[in-house]
């Protein structure tokens, strides 16, 4: 084992990366509290990684809290769910947070959160087998709520010759400003072991570690007291990791906790393990204990922008600027909205897009994380390629982007990039590495198509 290795599993780390500025305490010491539901929802038709859903519901009917409104197209799909009771009154494209107008359905709110007569407890998990964990994983519509949205029941029904003895809960939350995971692993430990010992059960898996940064020492806390006391006859962990950015993704994760290398091109299963987040543990044992699908999740709402920054439990299909609002607005000098975080996230030309299942923050940004400076020729001084956690060349890769030579992007292996932003952040020469890498990557899944 060479000197890095060793060095980056006595810290619980993983090979470069970058320690930028957190600024969670704008909002880590503020308890989880619900959003206002608005007079009006909007729902997205795709809210997941993989196929969206269609409609099941028409204009003018009346649905119910909880009630499916959309049915997944695709084995990877999940489906969507009323965030309120009320009338549907139009189905027609909206704005997504990915940018481009997709089908949504509104509803109009009448205030009194009529529950639909499927929401009902399930057997307790003691009794349910690996398929029912799995079906009602995929019946509540779960995703990944860490951001990527990947459909839950898709990553616990591995292939048959794959066999799985970890499960990671990802605690981490490295993205700068965002404090949601945090304060449910504070206010929800119990929820979290339930919902992982649901996954360890469901994938057969022997093993289950909860991996959160060291700046969070009250969710290691919480976590290691609701092991203790959950835990049952489940082998559970709880550890502490080195605190750098992009500690949560999920290569570097899984290098932390248990020493693995995910092969370039490989998922987490190709070394045994599946990642979960934190959030979306909750969310499984709330469709097991209560029977209620993903129909809302918790968002930060934060940054040097927003005057009262929060932690808020949104219906699906609220708009932004409704929870902008609840935050006391803007302030006068905001000048960037990201749906987000900082690194990952994606700025927004305005505030009427709705939350969705993949929004974990909304976050406002004054002039002064803002930057105005022209962007300048590669300099060569090759800091990108010291921070870049995948050991990839984002100078080549950036550069051939920009010069439309995708074979080329290729070649560098622009494809084993995900965009986690530390290229970005690191030049001097304030190259948009990552936004280049990202036209490469679809140009490059266009033409394999």
């Amino acid at each position: 084992m060479g000197k890095e290795v060793k060095e980056c599993m006595s810290k619980r780390s993983f090979a470069k990366g970058i320690h930028p500025g957190y600024f969670k305490d704008l909002s880590s010491g503020k308890q989880v509290a619900s959003a206002r539901a608005p007079a009006q929802v909007i729902i997205p038709m795709h809210q997941n990684i993989g196929a969206p859903c269609e409609p099941v519901v028409q204009v003018g009917d009346e649905v119910k809290l909880g009630q499916k409104i959309g049915e997944p197209k695709g084995f990877v799909s999940a489906p969507v769910f009323a965030s309120v009771s009320g009338k549907v009154t139009r189905i027609e494209p909206f704005n997504h947070p990915l940018g481009n107008p997709v089908l949504a359905v509104f509803i109009e709110n009448d205030g009194l959160d009529t529950p639909d007569e499927g929401m009902k407890p399930r057997e307790p998990l003691e009794a349910l087998s690996a398929k029912e964990i799995i079906q009602i994983s995929k019946d509540a519509g779960l995703v990944g709520l860490g951001g990527a949205t990947f459909p839950t029941h898709v990553k616990l029904s591995p292939p048959p010759e794959t066999s799985i003895d970890t499960v990671i809960i990802n605690g981490a939350e490295c993205e700068p400003f965002l404090t949601a995971d945090h304060r449910q692993m504070v206010e929800r430990a119990d929820d979290i072991v339930y919902g992982l010992k649901g996954f360890m059960k469901a994938l057969g898996a022997a093993m289950g570690i909860i991996g959160i940064e060291d700046n969070k020492p009250d969710a290691v806390v919480s976590m290691e007291k609701a092991v203790a006391e959950g835990k049952g006859d489940y082998d559970l962990v709880v550890y502490p990791l080195h605190t750098k950015y992009p500690q949560g993704a999920e290569k570097m994760l899984i290098k932390a906790t248990t020493g693995r290398d995910v092969p370039t091109g490989a998922l987490p299963m190709a070394v045994s393990v599946v990642n979960q987040n934190s959030g979306t543990a909750i969310a499984l044992a709330e469709a097991i204990k209560l029977g209620k699908p993903l129909y809302e999740r918790v968002v930060t709402v934060t940054g040097p922008g927003i005057k009262e920054p929060a932690n808020l439990l949104v219906r699906n299909g609220t708009l932004v600027k409704d929870l902008i609002e609840q935050c006391g607005g803007m302030t006068d000098d905001a000048r960037k909205l990201i749906l987000g975080g900082p690194m990952m996230g994606l700025a927004q030309p305005g505030d009427t897009v709705p939350v969705t299942k993949g929004v974990s923050g909304v976050l406002v940004l004054t002039g002064e994380f803002v930057s105005d400076l022209p962007i300048a020729s590669c300099i060569k001084c090759g800091k990108c390629l010291e921070v870049c956690p995948m050991n990839l060349l984002p100078n080549f890769i950036g550069s051939a982007s920009e010069k439309a030579i995708f074979d080329l992007a290729e070649k560098y292996g622009a494809m084993d990039c995900f965009e986690c932003g530390c290229c970005t952040y690191i030049c001097p020469a304030k190259r948009p590495l990552v936004q280049w890498i990202r036209i490469a990557k679809g140009e490059i899944g266009a033409r394999r198509k």
